[in-house]
């Protein structure tokens, strides 16, 4: 069992009352990492006293977690919940002067590549959803792991927009940035995605094909919330492998798939939705190369392994 949070720390959870409890409880372990670490320090009182939250303090712990390996994005993602615990501290409750926090400095995230996943890690991820065994789970790892769609796609995916038949299928997506699009979709996409719609009652006169209890369709962050659940489900073994990984990785991957398949550059940004104004592919080449079209993809698709 987790050791039980300081008050003034709780008290400051208390008074997010607008966030999820996903974030909450990211908040949380945030805060009493944080807290235990800065309690073991000489000088630090069992119970935490705000004075010791300084700037030294502040800069030794996130020095401490860059030695550990922790990603930028992790120790950004502290360094926000810090930032807002002492601004509450100053503002709210008059127990510090500045905020602390202002001493850190982060390098800025680097641009990377489109992510290619290990065989480990596709091996680890698509055990997971099927240890899960709900068809909703398996449908929407599908679209993104063997269809390459957004968070966004997803999120929007509309009933009249699914078109599916024991032997085909292809969907109208492309919700974000007027990137719309008709894709045919890989059998391993096709299969689940007819599952789950399978399951819808009868009377669902509703919109959008992945709904959520709080509303008609689940949210792009519904979708991510979905991902870091089945993720926490891995063991520890397998946790230290995909520990990192995101549902965008998943388009990147299927990306880095299709061109191990054979396909070119412009095939891949015509599937993914990566085009200009003008409707070609967004890549730039000194070279002339074939007018790509949904036909000629509709071919390929099955060259993709996981």
């Amino acid at each position: 069992m987790a050791e039980p949070l300081d008050p003034l720390a709780t008290t400051y959870l208390e008074s997010l009352a607008g966030k999820t409890p996903a974030t909450l409880e990211a908040y949380r372990r945030s805060l009493r990492h944080f807290l235990a670490w800065l309690q073991a320090k000489p000088g630090c009182e069992s119970a935490f006293d705000p004075t010791t939250f300084t700037r030294t303090a502040a800069q030794v712990y996130f020095a401490e977690l860059e030695e550990q390996g922790l990603s930028v994005s992790d120790r950004a993602r502290r360094k926000a919940v810090l930032t807002g615990f002492a601004r509450w501290l100053i503002e709210e409750q008059g127990l510090l002067q500045r905020n602390p926090m202002r001493a850190v400095a982060l390098p800025a995230q680097p641009l990377l590549a489109p992510r290619e996943l290990s065989s480990d890690q596709r091996y680890i991820l698509r055990s997971l959803v099927e240890r899960d065994g709900a068809p909703r789970s398996a449908a929407l790892f599908a679209l993104g792991y063997w269809a390459g769609c957004r968070v966004s796609d997803v999120a929007w995916l509309e009933h009249q927009h699914t078109h599916l038949t024991p032997k085909a299928g292809w969907l109208h997506v492309g919700y974000k940035g007027g990137k719309a699009r008709d894709i045919d979709l890989h059998r391993e996409a096709r299969q689940p995605l007819a599952e789950h719609l399978a399951l819808r009652p009868t009377d669902d006169t509703g919109q959008y094909v992945f709904r959520s209890q709080r509303g008609e369709r689940l949210s792009e962050a519904g979708i991510h919330h979905w991902f870091r659940t089945l993720k926490a489900r891995a063991s520890h073994a397998e946790w230290a492998l995909i520990a990192d990984i995101s549902f965008h990785d998943l388009r990147h991957d299927f990306a880095h798939r299709a061109r191990a398949a054979g396909w070119s550059l412009e095939a891949v940004a015509y599937y993914l939705g990566h085009v200009t104004k003008k409707g070609t592919p967004a890549i730039q080449t000194t070279v002339r190369y074939t007018q790509v079209s949904r036909e000629h993809l509709k071919h390929q698709l099955g060259r993709i392994s996981g």
